[in-house]
């Protein structure tokens, strides 16, 4: 007699820990930062359950974190599953840190993607070819990047113009429209990217204020960092498996 599995109940609840993340200004003053979901509590969802709970959140990326202590996870935009992502990373390995359970690397679909602490910067290095692509247009001037009114439908758009090279400052906003956001207010897989194309130190200005730290690394690797703080901890409601 051949004995049959039953998957394990799907818990009715889960915390959600709601973190800001690539935070501008200064501990005393805050600017900017992108929010971020993160759930620890709820391995072993199925895919289009963690993707119907990402839409429903409408973050610009909701983690699932499977193994904390390996670092074993799923990234969800409100539209899709994305292999490697930036704030997801530098927000889940702030918090699982904060919690005593940082790995040395953590391992989303891409890949295992090294990552610490720096004072107050949580740092990852990734390979920017595993990034999602973005269509890429370079601006005259940061006020330009300024005067956008929106992106392209259809199209993952990044938009950068030099805002002091001889510092590497620069200006930035992203038009995820393919992911399913509108306007990103801050992006690490962009700053991968962009950090891969020039090849420099950098500090990126995004969205309404973030900063995001960027450095070249060795084997064609680029480190990316910024802080994170806790917004909110709360219960959630999962939906019912379809």
């Amino acid at each position: 007699m051949s004995e049959t599995t039953t998957p394990a109940a799907l818990p009715e609840t889960a915390t959600l820990h709601v973190l800001s993340v690539f935070l501008g200004g200064d501990a005393s003053s805050p600017t900017g930062g992108n929010a971020l979901g993160v759930f620890l509590d709820a391995p072993g969802l199925p895919t289009a359950l963690r993707q119907r709970i990402a839409a429903d959140l409408g973050y610009s990326e909701t983690v699932f974190v499977e193994d904390g202590a390996t670092g074993r996870l799923h990234i969800h935009t409100p539209a899709v599953e994305l292999p490697l992502a930036g704030h997801p990373l530098v927000g889940t390995s702030w918090l699982l840190g904060r919690n005593g359970l940082r790995p040395a690397a953590l391992l989303p679909p891409a890949g295992p993607v090294p990552t610490w602490a720096e004072g107050d910067l949580t740092w990852i290095r990734a390979d920017p070819g595993a990034a999602p692509e973005f269509a890429v247009r370079q601006l005259p001037s940061a006020a330009e990047v300024d005067a956008l009114e929106g992106g392209e439908d259809g199209v993952n758009l990044r938009v950068w113009a030099w805002e002091d090279e001889a510092r590497g400052r620069v200006r930035v906003r992203v038009f995820p429209r393919a992911m399913g956001i509108e306007e990103d207010e801050a992006t690490g897989a962009a700053a991968l990217r962009l950090g891969a194309q020039l090849g420099r130190p950098l500090t990126i200005r995004q969205g309404a204020g973030s900063r995001i730290e960027v450095r070249p690394a060795p084997d064609g690797l680029i480190d990316v960092g910024g802080r994170t703080v806790a917004l909110e901890e709360r219960a959630y409601r999962l939906p019912v498996a379809a």
